[in-house]
């Protein structure tokens, strides 16, 4: 591979070797599959196209300096995965297939994975769609899972530098008691408009707020709010925000590292009272935020003011990197081997 620079990476869509697939017929899932071919042959009448049974998840393979290739919480993914296809009528995936098919993906693509202290990693999209046709609304009865990869550089360009956000009433990102809590593709639709306006005026994410009050922080967009005051991380809890699964990894490292964790309702407000702010989840791992514009009223939030992550939030990213690459014990039994 020594046609890629692996330091130079952007966040997108580069084809690698193979992707495994796994196809649900007759009330059963099939066999693992594995194919060369990047294209999906679907029928035009499919509810994965029209009623949005659609759902996916995202992980990373991390290279580290013993040449060993780590993944990361995979069975929390799996039952995320797992919850989505449940909240959208979806034949759930097995846990044993998830892991398997991740691990095979993993596997026949080695040769992308990242080097050691490249500052790239391998991101792993499984995803699952309803593939049998039906015109009326209702759950089909055929569905296709499947996983590929790709080397990838951070997902924001600045990497671990604090970054700007937005915040605006006029979208909603998910309403409560709808698909907020699970990974569906519709979330993100949602919250493209939003996202686009944000990047025209220069910020790189929209924090959104609550969708019933617009009193309390919710998510931004792709990613986990957090807020660090007084040894306290602090970070919403709301029934329309993703579960992330590095959110929930850094709740249990600031408590190794002798903090307090709250995880509740946190008020509009509450954010001029936190030291550090930042946006986490699998693809940007921890982005500082320097500053979160309320662009209705005119207030500014900053959190940084000499364009450096705070203290803590440095601490925690340090830590999360260290064991995805192997550098620390993995005393929580989070890391997967890739043989």
């Amino acid at each position: 591979m020594n046609d890629i620079n692996w330091s130079d990476l952007s966040f997108s869509y580069m084809k690698t070797d193979y992707n495994v697939r796994c196809y649900y017929r007759d009330g059963k899932w099939g066999e693992l599959e594995v194919h060369s071919s990047d294209q999906v042959s679907i029928h035009m009448a499919a509810t994965g196209l029209h009623y949005g049974q659609e759902a996916f998840e995202g992980l990373k393979a991390f290279k580290g300096k013993d040449g060993k290739t780590r993944l990361f919480r995979i069975e929390e993914n799996a039952k995320r995965m797992y919850n989505s296809a449940v909240g959208t009528m979806m034949a759930p995936i097995p846990e044993d297939i998830f892991v398997n098919a991740v691990l095979k993906a993993v596997e026949l693509n080695k040769r992308f994975v990242p080097p050691y202290e490249s500052g790239a990693s391998l991101y792993i999209r499984p995803l699952l769609v309803g593939t049998g046709a039906k015109i009326g609304v209702a759950p089909t009865d055929e569905y296709l899972f499947m996983v590929f990869v790709m080397p990838v550089g951070p997902y924001f360009k600045a990497g671990f530098k604090p970054t700007n956000m937005m915040i605006s009433r006029k979208y909603d990102r998910a309403a409560p008691l709808g698909t907020g809590n699970i990974k569906v593709g519709g979330n993100y639709a949602a919250s493209l408009r939003a996202g686009h306006e944000a990047h025209e005026n220069g910020y790189s994410a929209v924090l959104f707020l609550d969708s019933k009050e617009k009193k309390y922080i919710d998510e931004c967009g792709p990613a986990n709010f957090f807020g660090i005051k007084d040894n306290t991380y602090v970070t919403p809890k709301s029934e329309s925000i993703l579960p992330s699964i590095t959110n929930m990894s850094l709740c249990q490292l600031a408590e190794d590292m002798g903090m307090t964790v709250e995880r509740r309702q946190v008020p509009l407000e509450e954010l001029s009272t936190f030291e550090e702010a930042g946006a986490c989840g699998t693809a940007a791992v921890i982005s500082p935020i320097g500053k979160i514009d309320d662009i209705e009223t005119g207030t500014s939030y900053v959190f940084s003011k000499d364009g450096k992550p705070g203290v803590i939030s440095e601490k925690l990213y340090n830590k999360l990197r260290a064991i995805q690459y192997g550098d620390e014990p993995d005393t929580h039994n989070w890391v997967t081997v890739v043989e």
